[in-house]
């Protein structure tokens, strides 16, 4: 695929992604991906990713079910061998590329690479763009505030 500098276009349901899964409300939609293949300047074996996707989650404001918009590229350099085997093959990787670890028979599997970079483009607490309002309309009291604080009973002790 490299050496013909193929691509490849598609579509995969979010239902199929079985480690995603777990992350997002429900399976509703699917993933628009691409894939490109080359060699760059320096002859460094590539595949270049982009994805286009709506993640249904639940906003840990409000608790609402909200579709977070995905869209990324990434360059991953192709790189034969284990993971973590030979860490001087990842420090000369150009700046700009991730180094993905591919099998001896140099199958790539685009589903999992696809899967992949969605588990990573989830964020660790979903907040629902405009949710900033729950805050605003029900603070935190300041009493139960300074109760929260593990180190308020040490600032006591430290006046004379």
């Amino acid at each position: 695929m490299v050496a013909a500098r193929r691509s490849f276009d598609g579509r995969l349901p979010l239902a199929a992604m079985a480690r995603l899964r777990d992350l997002l409300a429900d399976t509703e939609g699917e993933a628009r991906f691409s894939l490109e293949f080359g060699h760059d300047a320096l002859q460094v074996p590539f595949v270049e990713l982009r994805i286009d996707a709506d993640l249904p989650l639940v906003c840990q404001r409000s608790l609402q079910r909200f579709l977070q918009p995905v869209s990324l590229t990434q360059r991953l350099a192709l790189v034969r061998g284990e993971a973590g085997s030979d860490e001087d093959v990842e420090a000369a990787l150009p700046p700009d590329y991730e180094a993905l670890w591919v099998d001896d028979d140099g199958m790539l599997r685009p589903a999992a690479l696809v899967e992949d970079e969605l588990i990573l483009a989830v964020p660790l607490v979903p907040a629902m763009p405009g949710s900033e309002s729950v805050e605003r309309d029900w603070p935190v009291p300041e009493d139960e505030e300074t109760r929260a604080n593990p180190f308020a009973a040490l600032a006591a002790l430290k006046k004379p």
